[in-house]
């Protein structure tokens, strides 16, 4: 049920014509008065009829994407397949894509579904990985659950589903009456299989012979650094291996966190035969950080990527990864957000991933097998960093 003029005076304790005058700023009011109404507002989420509003109308064209950089192609390569749905044929007509960067910071990513929320967006796709934060996985919930009140289409693409806790409560804070509004339509949830994939991507190392591997994660608090950390870590379990926590290093999605992650890794273990990085971009980084140290790849160093970039197959040597299916995602998250496609049972979708092995990782070089080779018996662990000790 949608907020009225009527319920943002009671919040604030004056009259709706009080609060007309305040939001249209054409009449004098006490500073108090303006700070009492504006409060209400911002709690409530009222949605001010005016021209944004006139714009929109009750059938906006406009559909959001929101996501963490446009400039990373992960976000490129979804966000381009979404828009690529909202052609004129089919349901609903053309549609507006207004792509939404929150640069990673959770606040900006509630602001700017409270703005689409405003302009009466037709539909919102969130993409990308969740900051792992309950109080704004309370929020968000919230804010979704308002929105699909509002008969707004809610597609989360590429991110886990919401705990069912988090949402029950979501619905009550934002009213029982939102969630049974006429025309609401719970979100859907396309999630990649980031654990699995990593999973499958270290196993691949491991079968190669090595044992010191070092992994250059993403950002902490992060619900895909989490999923492919524990990836890895299953992997490493599966195969006897200790995992050792000096050989993880976080960092952002980018070239530069890579380079500087492989230095800090080779200065932690210079014996180290392999590393698997957060996506691609990080990958390259990586690469780079090894040439700049005279290591060559796969013959000294094995590396690998996530995600399968565009980019990653015309690397030097070819980027051994995880395939996500991003334009295919995309493209469901696009049909899905103008209900031009069936939504999967239950609301969510867990989407495969599949590893690519190419040129850039290779066997273990015999120098650097650990005693006992990678098939000896019993499990495998790394001394301490930098002791030139192997074995437990």
């Amino acid at each position: 049920m949608a907020v009225t003029l009527a319920d943002v005076a009671a919040r604030a304790g004056v009259s709706a014509a009080t609060v007309s005058r305040v939001l249209s700023g054409s009449y004098p009011v006490t500073e108090g008065t303006r700070g009492r109404v504006l409060r209400a507002v911002a709690e409530l989420e009222y949605v001010v009829d005016g021209p944004a509003s006139a714009l929109a109308g009750a059938g906006s064209d406009l559909v959001g994407i929101v996501v963490n950089d446009i400039a990373d192609p992960f976000f490129g390569v979804l966000a381009g397949a979404v828009q690529g749905e909202l052609g004129g044929a089919g349901p609903g007509g053309e549609k507006l894509a207004v792509v939404c960067s929150t640069g990673g910071s959770a606040a900006r990513e509630l602001d700017h579904l409270t703005h689409l929320q405003r302009q009466r967006a037709a539909a919102v796709v969130l993409t990308g990985g969740a900051p792992e934060d309950p109080g704004h996985a309370r929020a968000l919930a919230a804010k979704l659950a308002r929105l699909a009140a509002a008969g707004t289409r809610v597609v989360l693409c590429g991110r886990p589903p919401q705990e069912p806790e988090v949402t029950a409560g979501a619905v009550g804070a934002a009213g029982a009456a939102a969630g049974r509004a006429r025309g609401a339509v719970p979100p859907v949830t396309l999630a990649f299989d980031n654990r699995g994939g990593a999973r499958r991507l270290t196993a691949h190392l491991l079968a190669l012979g090595h044992r010191r591997i070092g992994c250059v994660a993403g950002p902490a608090g992060r619900t895909t650094t989490t999923e492919r950390l524990a990836g890895h870590r299953d992997a490493l379990a599966a195969h006897g291996v200790v995992d050792v926590p000096a050989l993880t290093v976080p960092g952002a999605y980018d070239r530069s966190s890579g380079y500087d992650a492989a230095l800090e890794l080779l200065r932690r273990e210079p014996r180290l035969t392999a590393v698997v990085a957060a996506n691609d971009t990080a990958a390259l980084g990586v690469c780079a950080a090894l040439r700049d140290r005279g290591l060559r790849i796969p013959e000294d160093v094995s590396v690998a990527g996530f995600d399968d970039l565009p980019f990653s197959v015309d690397a030097a040597p070819a980027l051994t990864t995880v395939r996500l299916p991003l334009r295919e995602a995309g493209a469901r998250a696009g049909r899905l957000a103008l209900g031009r496609a069936v939504a999967p049972p239950g609301g969510v979708a867990r989407l495969p991933a599949e590893l690519l092995v190419r040129e850039s990782t290779g066997p273990v070089r015999p120098a650097a097998t650990p005693a006992g080779g990678a098939g000896g018996a019993g499990g495998a662990v790394s001394g301490p960093i930098g002791s030139g000790r192997v074995g437990a």
